[in-house]
């Protein structure tokens, strides 16, 4: 028997100004997203937006409804939307930002395990890394992959 131990590494910023402009630029897009979040049950808002290889922006936000659970994160609305808008285009990053009653949190908003396999999933298809920015007004969180967010990714769709 072997003992393994996995460990990861990300960026950690105070501020936004600590940012490149790119994942700046990205930030302030989900948070504009997340002005369209419709959250009356847990009045938790979400915005994400995803960068497109082709320098497209998708932005999109959490979805709530009454017949629970058919409400949708920012996350996959967001990833679903640039799928189906323009299919085949890689998404390289994803900022997500997320508070109560539409003002930003000062800790970054986690996505959920269903949102982190939507990533692994778009992120093993299109065979390049997406960046994965949590922004909170105090802090800030970059990942380089999903693989930091989501060890052991599910990606067995691949094998034939």
């Amino acid at each position: 028997m072997n003992t393994v131990t996995l460990g990861i590494s990300f960026k950690e910023y105070s501020s936004i100004e600590e940012m490149d402009a790119a994942d700046r630029m990205l930030v302030e897009e989900a948070i504009e997203a997340q002005k369209g979040s419709y959250a009356p049950y847990s009045n938790f808002n979400v915005g994400a937006a995803v960068l497109l290889e082709d320098g497209t922006v998708v932005r999109g936000s959490n979805q709530e409804n009454a017949a629970y659970p058919s409400g949708l994160c920012a996350e996959r609305t967001t990833m679903f939307a640039a799928s189906a808008n323009h299919p085949g285009k890689a998404m390289l990053a994803i900022a997500i930002v997320g508070g109560f009653d539409h003002a930003v949190a000062a800790t970054p908003c986690t996505p959920c395990g269903a949102c982190r396999q939507v990533m692994a999933e778009y992120q093993t298809l299109s065979g390049k890394p997406m960046r994965i920015i949590m922004y909170g007004t105090e802090r800030a969180w970059k990942f380089d992959r999903v693989d930091d967010i989501l060890p052991f990714i599910f990606d067995s769709f691949n094998e034939k």
